[in-house]
């Protein structure tokens, strides 16, 4: 009894320690601006939310135009987190890391499907084509989360390969690259940010445990066996549609936010999607 005391104590600390910030910052506003980012900041109590965000996004059906809209949301991310001032790290070809304030709080209902309909670049008659991509978004792990979460090595296969883009004098002659993948679970997770092949390794671990904690807490799951994936890149399960052909409209299907402005946000423009997704878990 005295362990969920000491809990429940433990929480209401945290909130009173909240309430305290929240105050702080409200008798600081002096604008409409202020109002606003205090506004953001009241609904985002989330244990990770004050923390960065690793977005990783996975080609799904579409063929060649499924691997350029999954890169194409990468940068779309990336320039949306430059135009804040947050930094950029690439993780791996697929997955970058977004260190900034509050990062994950906002970025955090991103993840899911998101649809695209464009005139294919890779169709020799000019057809339009719909194609998927399931964009992730994790939290760093906490250190407590990943000590506690113990992978045997019997469970973990580790494949190495040569980095593929900037980065030293041993891209593409030393097999740095590593991926890690849950025997059990098929789960995996790749680095070739790091210049040596065991820093690699470390960070593909890491990310490996992020996906594995995060899947847990989403599907409740008691053993890491019970894991599986909530969202399938096709047909039916989208969260947002870009429309480039006929039309040019972004749409999301939770929130109804929408806008012709297909450019603006393919170059980062997603405070409005942003903000209307806070809304989701405020």
């Amino acid at each position: 009894m005295w362990k969920k005391d000491r809990i429940r104590a433990e929480e209401i600390a945290k909130e009173a320690g909240l309430l305290r910030e929240l105050i702080a910052d409200y008798d600081s506003v002096s604008s409409k601006e202020d109002l606003d980012k205090l506004e953001k900041k009241a609904v985002m109590t989330g244990r990770h939310d004050t923390g960065p965000a690793i977005i990783s996004t996975f080609p799904g059906a579409g063929g060649d135009d499924a691997n350029d809209w999954s890169k194409m949301l990468l940068e779309m991310y990336t320039k949306y987190a430059k135009g804040r001032g947050w930094r950029v790290s690439k993780i791996d070809e697929n997955t970058i890391e977004i260190n900034g304030a509050y990062a994950f709080g906002f970025l955090k209902n991103e993840a899911g499907v998101h649809r695209l309909v464009r005139i294919s670049p890779f169709d020799s008659k000019k057809l339009r084509h719909t194609s998927f991509a399931l964009v992730e978004v994790l939290p760093e792990i906490h250190k407590l989360d990943e000590e506690k979460l113990e992978i045997p090595e019997k469970d973990i296969r580790v494949e190495f390969s040569r980095s593929s883009g900037p980065g030293g004098q041993n891209v593409n002659k030393v097999e740095t690259a590593v991926r890690v993948v849950h025997i059990p679970t098929g789960v995996s997770a790749a680095s070739q940010a790091e210049r040596s092949q065991a820093q690699n390794r470390e960070r593909a671990l890491k990310l490996l445990k992020a996906r594995i904690v995060k899947l847990m807490e989403e599907n409740q799951a008691q053993e890491v066996s019970e894991l599986r994936a909530k969202a399938e890149p096709e047909w039916g399960s989208q969260i947002r549609s870009y429309v480039l052909h006929p039309y040019k409209m972004v749409k999301d299907h939770r929130t109804k936010t929408e806008t012709s402005d297909v450019d603006g946000v393919l170059n980062g423009g997603l405070d409005e999607f942003i903000e209307s997704g806070l809304q989701l878990t405020s």
